[in-house]
């Protein structure tokens, strides 16, 4: 932990992320313990080779955290990011992902393409400006259909027509395929505004009065 002085309202001791300490590199003896290197903070796993797993530490007590599918953990900003913006050794696009963005002509082409992951019809890649993959999925139930570079149902995607078989029943696929619409809360049926089952009365309008006058 360091010291915050960002602001004077809210001094305090902060992970070191994002603040620049370069005036004051001087920092407390480590007291290192299994996975912490000091008794408080976020540290990468010890072999560089595992990219997605990393721990956070409390009084020297750890907590073995796995990144989402696809992140690897960035020893710089503390958080799980994608392999490209880590810049990570050992944990690139090229290492993480067993995909390479074809080498195409880009004349007519999306700027970020997506192509299907050819081992998991769940998921697919979009390259970034068509070289750097980053790996995207389709909800549960839902495949990528290659055809349309968008998240379809099963039934329309032939070669993934068995995906969730032994996984979802059809039954279950059905209905996450055609969701039934959520019912309304108590609270969103109150503010309806209430059926009139009479129509307002009309007021008759006044009698015209023609002033006429009298003849002399």
């Amino acid at each position: 932990m360091v010291f915050n002085d960002f602001s004077s309202q809210h001094e305090k001791c902060d992970l070191p992320f994002g603040i620049d300490c370069s005036q004051r590199p001087k920092l407390q003896t480590p007291q290192p313990s299994t996975h912490c290197p000091r008794k408080h903070g976020y540290f990468a796993h010890a072999d560089p080779k595992i990219c997605d797993k990393f721990y956070y530490c409390v009084d020297g007590m750890f907590n073995a955290i796995t990144c989402p599918d696809g992140l690897v953990y960035s020893a710089k900003t503390g958080i799980c990011t994608w392999p490209d913006e880590a810049q990570k050794k050992h944990c690139s696009s090229e290492d993480v992902f067993n995909f390479s963005c074809p080498k195409t002509n880009q004349t007519g082409m999306a700027i970020h393409p997506r192509y299907a992951d050819p081992e998991d019809c769940q998921f697919f890649y979009v390259c970034i400006n068509g070289e750097t993959p980053r790996r995207n999925g389709c909800m549960l139930g839902k495949v990528f259909n290659d055809a349309t570079k968008s998240c379809d149902s099963v039934k329309n995607v032939p070669e993934c027509k068995d995906w969730y078989k032994g996984i979802l029943t059809d039954a279950e696929l059905e209905r996450l395929d055609k969701p039934k619409p959520k019912p309304k809360t108590p609270s969103e049926s109150a503010t309806t505004a209430p059926h009139r089952s009479r129509r307002p009365s009309q007021k008759a309008k006044p009698a015209e009065v023609s002033h006429e006058e009298d003849e002399a």
